[in-house]
């Protein structure tokens, strides 16, 4: 029996589908993560963790926090900085102490690396949508109604 048939079948514990169904899910990110990863390698010559942190900077219309930016990109501090430092040798970011408080170091994109990153992210964008481009508008909404429902069961257990 192949494994969609047996995946799909209810003799099959609900333990087990849903195990499946995570890896299949893991699969599914991880190779789609690597695929973006090799694009901007070839294509831009650059990372995903500096598209990740300039994505997270062109968001916003003020300088961030360093302790900020790590926090929404869920890494750390030093992981941050590693990236912030390569963008603003690369003349895409820039640093600066805080004004209320010398210690606190602010980090923004220059107007280069807003340039970058809008190039970046429309290339990113149109590669996305080649790597999902069988799915229409229906089936869109079903997995982002499927993933908030677990996204939503997964609060209620860690809350």
């Amino acid at each position: 029996m192949s494994e969609s048939t047996h995946d799909t079948s209810h003799d099959t514990p609900l333990s087990q589908r849903r195990l499946r169904t995570w890896i299949r899910l893991l699969r599914l990110t991880r190779s789609t993560e690597n695929h973006l990863r090799e694009f901007l390698r070839v294509n831009y010559d650059t990372t995903l963790p500096r598209f990740d942190v300039a994505a997270a900077l062109h968001r916003e219309a003020a300088p961030l926090k360093m302790s900020e930016l790590s926090q929404r990109l869920l890494v750390s501090n030093g992981n941050a900085t590693t990236v912030v430092e390569r963008l603003e040798k690369d003349g895409y970011a820039r640093r600066t102490p805080s004004a209320e408080d010398r210690r606190v170091v602010m980090v923004e994109l220059t107007d280069k690396g807003r340039a970058w990153f809008e190039e970046l992210a429309a290339a990113h964008e149109a590669e996305v949508d080649k790597l999902f481009a069988s799915l229409g508008h229906g089936k869109l909404d079903t997995i982002r109604k499927m993933l908030h429902h677990l996204e939503g069961s997964q609060d209620d257990k860690n809350g």
